[in-house]
């Protein structure tokens, strides 16, 4: 009976949370489309050149929301509403600071931050032009990665996932009206994307303002350990959303000198629907996250191990289709992001399709495996697993496998490290559970 409830609870929570995210990540992909309608493959460069940018952003939420988030259910599990009201109040007030930092970048280093990413003198008015406004809208992409984490744990995640679909389809009706009847270029696509999550902290507003949450912001003062408990769990979160970021600047340098701006333009391909598919792995992460805080909270090791073992199925299932998709339709799916029907950038996407998504399974596994760790209040296991696939992996992958086999071996650098690090995290979890049972 315990064993059917847990399985009604992941698809619950995880089907839902798959939906919403799946949707949020359509609001570059939107982009992608319609700025390669409308600019061709310069467009498409430029705005790859943008995106770690709203990883940072969107990692930086993740981390309070997933961090607070989690502190949260596990108050809240144990019966302490005050100390749940308190873990609220200090994942707005770091959201607060944080997302100041990224508006004053926007105001005053748009165009150094651009000039950094690599943007030259064809591309770079686009890419600036981006930035700053995706920087100048930080707050409201912050505030509400805040809410939906926060909203998620307080036991309503069909809300979440309405006012993140809604977010999203908001994103691409605007980005056609801004760019095609309004022919408001670059700066049309990136005030639809900045507006999407305006629209969803309004479908979230009702919650709140009808007082149905059980969070609340507390007069309280600022504990510093409590501030670092939560960056600390939700710091795996902000290096996931970070590598994506910083894994797209180190293949965007190799690859502008293997093959130029075609070359980026074509990775801006693989790389858009990279983000979709990771979407799914962390929809199921967050969607798991709060039923595994809650029943680690009380308690309940069956329940935590069952749900991790659905979500491990989930993403071996989701990973052979989405691979057999990339395999067979790689032609159709590049095809239509190549309005200028560049036979360049058609063949380098396709065969790099093929090789970089065999790396899907493993980076799921991995995006999982952190998340149960965080979630069970072991953030020491998730953040090693993110930093290796996030920094001191990949890095030097790409690198080393571009030297060796060129464009290939940039496309390997990503399915070799996922493996590696997937090893890893198993390792990590399989000597857990042998001391575990030790005692």
């Amino acid at each position: 009976m315990r064993e059917s409830s847990c399985f009604r609870d992941f698809i619950k929570y995880s089907s839902l949370n798959v939906l919403g995210m799946i949707a949020l990540s359509c609001y570059i992909l939107a982009d992608t489309f319609f700025v390669s309608k409308a600019l061709g493959a310069n467009g498409l460069t430029a705005l790859n050149l943008a995106i770690p940018v709203y990883n940072f952003i969107n990692g930086s939420g993740l981390m309070i929301g997933m961090g607070g988030g989690t502190k949260y259910s596990i108050f809240k599990s144990q019966g302490k509403m005050r100390e749940a009201d308190r873990a609220f109040t200090h994942a707005a007030a770091l959201t607060a600071v944080l997302a100041a930092c990224f508006f004053l970048l926007g105001l005053f280093a748009s165009a150094p931050i651009a000039r950094l990413l690599g943007a030259d003198e064809t591309v770079f008015e686009m890419s600036r032009t981006y930035l700053q406004v995706l920087l100048l809208f930080a707050p409201m992409f912050m505030t509400n990665n805040l809410l939906l984490c926060f909203i998620r744990n307080d036991g309503a995640p069909q809300l979440s996932m309405a006012a993140m679909i809604t977010g999203s389809l908001s994103n691409v009706v605007l980005d056609y009206v801004f760019m095609f009847p309004f022919g408001m270029g670059i700066f049309g696509a990136v005030l639809a994307t900045g507006l999407a999550p305006v629209i969803s902290i309004f479908v979230q507003s009702p919650f709140l303002f009808m007082k149905k949450n059980q969070f609340h912001l507390q007069k309280c003062r600022i504990s510093g350990s409590l501030s670092r408990g939560i960056v600390s769990s939700g710091l795996p979160s902000l290096i996931t959303e970070v590598s994506s970021g910083i894994v797209i600047i180190i293949f965007n340098m190799i690859i502008l000198g293997l093959e130029g701006n075609t070359g980026v333009a074509a990775y801006g391909v693989i790389a858009n629907l990279s983000l979709v598919v990771i979407a799914i792995y962390t929809g199921i992460s967050q969607g798991i996250q709060p039923i595994l805080s809650s029943s680690y909270g009380q308690g309940i090791q069956g329940d935590v191990q069952a749900i991790l073992r659905y979500a491990v199925t989930a993403v071996v299932i989701i990973s052979a289709a989405v691979y057999m998709c990339i395999f067979f339709g790689a032609g159709p799916i590049t095809a239509v992001f190549n309005s200028e029907g560049s036979q360049m950038l058609q063949s380098i996407a396709e065969s790099g399709m093929k090789i970089y998504f065999t790396g899907c399974v493993f980076a799921g596994l991995n995006i999982i495996l952190s998340v149960y760790f965080t979630s069970t209040e072991r953030p020491l296991p998730a953040q090693i697993i993110s930093v290796m696939r996030g920094f001191i992996v990949i890095i030097p992958m790409s690198f080393l496998l571009s030297a060796a086999a060129g464009l290939a071996g940039v496309w390997a650098a990503f399915p070799a490290t996922e493996l590696l690090v997937s090893v890893v995290g198993a390792g990590i979890y399989v000597k857990m559970k042998r001391e575990k049972n030790k005692r």
